[in-house]
């Protein structure tokens, strides 16, 4: 009975393993973004973008721009972009520091995933 048990475990614990892994697998990581984060940005800038290591869910993810903790621009990301980039268009920014915050939906499940890329304004060339 006791070999029987240790078999049983010796076959769980692994599929235990493989699941766990495969959920945190399933985490996007950002590849790429414009702003990058902590950059200085001299020159007016409305395009903003994050690129992922997959595709997204571009319904139901989400770009903002928050200075101060205040929202300052919900921006919407276009449909027509690359399926693993959200892109968008905002209002020229005054000088400061600004967050872009991004939330993105796995494809693969309904997992939320966010960031948030500092960057800062100069209005200098």
């Amino acid at each position: 009975m006791r070999s029987r048990r240790s078999s049983l475990a010796a076959l769980f614990v692994p599929l235990a393993l493989v699941i766990a892994g495969s959920a945190s697998a399933q985490d996007v990581r950002v590849m790429d973004s414009k702003p990058q984060a902590k950059a200085v940005i001299g020159e007016p800038s409305s395009e903003f973008y994050v690129r992922f290591d997959r595709p997204v869910d571009h319904i139901h993810s989400q770009l903002a721009i928050f200075r101060d903790g205040q929202l300052v621009e919900r921006l919407a990301p276009r449909m027509e972009s690359a399926p693993e980039v959200l892109f968008a268009r905002a209002p020229t920014l005054p000088p400061g520091s600004y967050v872009l915050r991004w939330n993105v939906r796995t494809m693969a499940d309904v997992k939320v995933i966010e960031g948030d890329i500092p960057f800062t304004v100069t209005g200098k060339r």
